[in-house]
């Protein structure tokens, strides 16, 4: 029988493409790029074990969410939290908090060195309790990430350890989770994130025009660095996202150059330093059109979609609604441009109230049991894994019905 060259190469297209059918990864599929951006918030400054709280809540929503971001054979529950906060309240009864003053009051002798052995030994299963919960965090093989967190620069798979150290969390977490149960193919994240900005000075987008500097701005003598530093997070975030974009295939090893990829949305939350300014707070709704537009006219994508984080660290809806930049944040979203390509996400709503009920008793003195839950000040909305895990997902959902609607 004569051998047929074109029969089999023939048959190997055919091979191939069941195979693409069968398998998404050999499909040619747009790589999604995602932005997330802002301050410390963005930054993130939640402790990964402290994501086992949403164990405590038993609703629907928060059982789901352990289900996203806990391995499947991490043999957590509800029980394994209650049981370490059980164990915490032990230990802060035998020590008095985190100041060990129940210790440092007794007198050296056998009673003290036996306490101080039974104190180590639950110090070291608290340890290993946190260490068993990051652990059992889930590592996507879909969603990667290129981030900066303050002085934590990282990429890779997406995992616990993006935000402001590696051993914990921002809304990246939860976003990039979530999002990828929304939409298909392969998901990049560029995360650029700084503590401790501004967005009418620090982030200050270009058609918001000069930077007007206070009397004090004026009379300090540093009029002309003050205004050429302006913006300088605005121009450092692109600066950021361009070195990804350029390089694509480092970042995510199932880009397709022939595919192409698509800046899919942006992810805003910031805010808290506009709040102490009159004029910051005066003009944070112009600012933050301006900074969509300005982003959008940058990647050339007119109608990105845009979801904003409305500030909630007030943790009701009376006092978020006193805010003048949380207002700002809503009413920019609603503004008659941006219909069907901007939404605000409320974060008040997914804030802890569990773990603010362990802070407001006392942390120091309920020292183990507060740090079970929660691993920041109230500003970072108790850094709680809980709060992050909630507010990404709700991110991801908003991006998601943008991302419908774009359709």
């Amino acid at each position: 029988m004569k051998f047929n060259p074109f029969k089999r190469s023939s048959l190997l297209t055919v091979l191939v493409s069941l195979l693409s059918l069968a398998n998404p990864a050999f499909s040619k599929e747009k790589l999604k790029v995602f932005i997330l951006a802002g301050q410390s918030n963005m930054v993130g400054h939640a402790r990964a074990h402290t994501m086992a709280t949403l164990y405590h809540s038993g609703t629907t929503r928060d059982k789901k969410l352990t289900e996203l971001v806990f391995k499947k054979d991490g043999n957590l529950s509800k029980k394994t939290l209650e049981d370490q906060l059980a164990e915490a309240r032990k230990l802060d009864e035998l020590t008095g908090g985190i100041s060990n003053d129940k210790i440092k009051g007794m007198s050296a002798g056998p009673e003290k060195t036996a306490l101080e052995t039974e104190v180590k030994k639950r110090k070291d299963a608290h340890d290993a309790y946190k260490a068993t919960i990051a652990a059992s965090s889930v590592v996507s093989d879909r969603v990667y990430i290129n981030s900066i967190a303050d002085g934590n620069k990282r990429a890779g798979k997406l995992g616990a350890g993006y935000g402001a150290d590696k051993s914990k969390i921002g809304p990246e977490y939860g976003f990039g989770l979530s999002i990828a149960e929304k939409i298909d193919g392969p998901i990049l994240l560029i995360k650029t994130s700084w503590g401790g900005k501004s967005l009418n000075y620090n982030f200050r987008p270009p058609s918001a025009g000069p930077y007007k500097l206070n009397e004090k701005e004026q009379a300090g003598g540093k009029a002309d660095e003050i205004r050429k530093n302006a913006g300088l997070n605005y121009r450092m975030m692109n600066e950021s996202i361009r070195a990804v974009l350029g390089n694509l295939k480092e970042n995510h090893p199932a880009y397709d150059a022939e595919a192409g990829y698509e800046i899919a949305g942006f992810v805003w939350f910031q805010g808290y330093n506009d709040q102490f300014s009159p004029e910051f707070r005066d003009s944070y709704k112009d600012n933050m059109i301006a900074f969509i537009k300005d982003v959008r006219k940058e990647y050339k994508v007119p109608t990105m979609p845009f979801v904003i984080g409305v500030l909630g660290t007030g943790m009701t809806a009376e006092k978020v609604a006193e805010n003048q930049v949380s207002v700002a944040q809503r009413e920019a979203a609603r503004a008659p441009e941006f219909k069907d390509n901007v939404l605000s996400v409320e974060s008040y709503t997914e804030y802890s109230l569990y773990s603010h009920e362990i802070f407001s008793k006392g942390w120091p003195k309920h020292y183990y049991e507060w740090d079970t839950v929660g691993s920041d000040r109230p500003y970072h909305y108790l850094g709680s894994g809980a709060f992050f895990v909630r507010l990404g997902d709700s991110f991801a959902k908003s991006m998601a019905e943008l991302i419908e609607k774009k359709k």
